[in-house]
């Protein structure tokens, strides 16, 4: 009896060990069920925020005016133009950065200075890089010290240091070995002791033995002012397709001008805002050089039979007929709106300028509308990273973006023109590309 007594209390034992076993199963099933839940909770908020992120982006009521919508989950795999030609979704079937031609002396110069060459950057960026070549140029060949530049201002009288827009640790380093770059002369060098000297664009090694070198050792001092080359297109193709650039020159206009870190950031910030709105064609966008007031001066009356100058309409309507899409985001380098620019939204309503990308803060920060010399670096920097550049004129800030972008690869530069009718946007692309008559292929291999 005992036996089958605590046999009894073993089985009920075992039977209650069986029904906890059990419950704790269920619990932990339970348990995993939670958490497979809260998982799937979790990305979705992750999600959620990065999309709220995305949209705070940009000015919301910019968003709100022109409706664009912003659906991830039906995002365009099209590319930025449809082209029979190609399936790639790039303009160019070859679009890949070059290297420099030329080499950095492994040598260290150190001579003494015989010198120093003093110049001022103009207000506007596609001015500086013929500018700081040039000097950097004559300084070398001249064995001087080359002084920081200031930068003119707008405004009469007013000036700013070269490192609130360009980095100087980057640009004194770069030319290390080459040419001693200093931010003050001694006062005895002062600038009342300096004598004026004008060099052509792109000045040579001739012309500063020949033109420049005797000065320079009757008075050690100079300060250097270049006169820059016609803008007329016919002209300009003429003069870039002869420029055999000096190793020097190449080296301080793609190798030593960067901008300083908070103004790269904001460029960057307002690059981002731009490819965010241009979800349907895969964040690329177009930037074209239109200012209103400058194709109003420089058009106006305009007797040449060959057209240089295109409007906001003709623009749009060049666009439209190469096969941009109606979503295409397009970059404008005017300042504000201008009534005239309504024909170009009508046909593309993503078409924004700074002041609908900037951030507010950075806006107030920079004095964007009373600094125009900080919305000219803004829009040089937009259309050298643009996937796209058009021009509306034949200036300098067109001939230097290009090779600005001729180094990044960037090579899709199209120009408008009369003379044709096609649809092809390959009979477009800029003769600078086409025929590689420009200035940087001489530095760039």
């Amino acid at each position: 009896m005992i036996f089958f007594y605590i046999y009894g209390l073993l089985e009920r034992e075992k039977e209650r060990e069986r029904r906890v076993e059990g419950k704790s199963k269920e619990k932990k099933m339970a348990r995993d069920v939670r958490q497979v839940v809260a998982g799937l909770l979790t990305g979705s908020m992750l999600m959620m925020l990065c999309n709220m992120v995305k949209r705070d982006h940009f000015d919301p009521l910019v968003v709100e005016n022109l409706s664009v919508q912003y659906d991830v989950i039906k995002v365009s795999k099209q590319s930025l133009i449809k082209l029979s030609d190609t399936s790639r979704g790039s303009l160019l079937m070859e679009n890949h950065s070059l290297k420099p031609c030329w080499r950095k002396p492994l040598t260290i110069n150190e001579e003494q200075s015989k010198g120093y060459i003093f110049f001022t950057l103009t207000e506007s960026p596609e001015d500086h890089v013929t500018q700081i070549a040039d000097a950097v140029v004559v300084a070398k060949y001249l064995g001087a010290t080359l002084v920081l530049p200031e930068i003119r201002g707008t405004k009469t009288g007013h000036k700013r240091q070269f490192g609130d827009i360009y980095d100087i640790k980057r640009f004194m380093t770069s030319l290390d070995g080459i040419v001693q770059v200093v931010k003050d002369p001694p006062m005895e060098s002062s600038k009342v002791n300096f004598t004026n000297i004008k060099v052509p664009s792109m000045v040579n090694q001739e012309f500063i033995a020949s033109k420049i070198q005797p000065i320079f050792k009757a008075k050690k001092n100079l300060f250097l002012s270049t006169e820059f080359q016609s803008s007329n297109l016919a002209k300009a193709k003429e003069i870039d397709h002869n420029i055999k650039m000096d190793p020097f020159a190449c080296l301080a206009i793609f190798g030593s001008i960067d901008l300083q870190q908070e103004l790269n950031q904001l460029v960057g910030t307002m690059v981002g805002t731009l490819r965010s709105l241009s979800y349907k064609t895969n964040g690329q966008f177009v930037a074209v050089d239109l200012k209103v007031e400058a194709l109003e001066s420089m058009c106006k009356g305009n007797v040449i039979k060959t057209k240089h100058c295109y409007n906001a309409k003709e623009i749009g309507e060049f666009l439209k007929k190469i096969g941009f899409q109606r979503h295409t985001t397009i970059y404008l380098t005017q300042n504000g709106w201008h009534k005239s620019l309504d024909a170009l939204r009508e046909i593309f309503p993503n078409t924004f300028t700074k002041d609908a990308i900037i951030p507010a803060y950075e806006k107030a920060k920079y004095q964007i509308t009373k600094s125009p010399e900080f919305e000219k670096v803004i829009d040089f920097q937009i259309c050298t990273q643009a996937d796209v550049f058009v021009p509306t004129i034949s200036n300098l800030f067109y001939t230097n973006v290009v090779a600005k972008r001729i180094a990044s690869g960037k090579t899709e530069v199209l120009v408008p023109a009369q003379k044709t009718t096609s649809s092809a946007a390959m009979d477009y692309v800029s003769p600078y590309i086409s025929k590689k008559s420009h200035w940087a292929y001489s530095c760039l291999c």
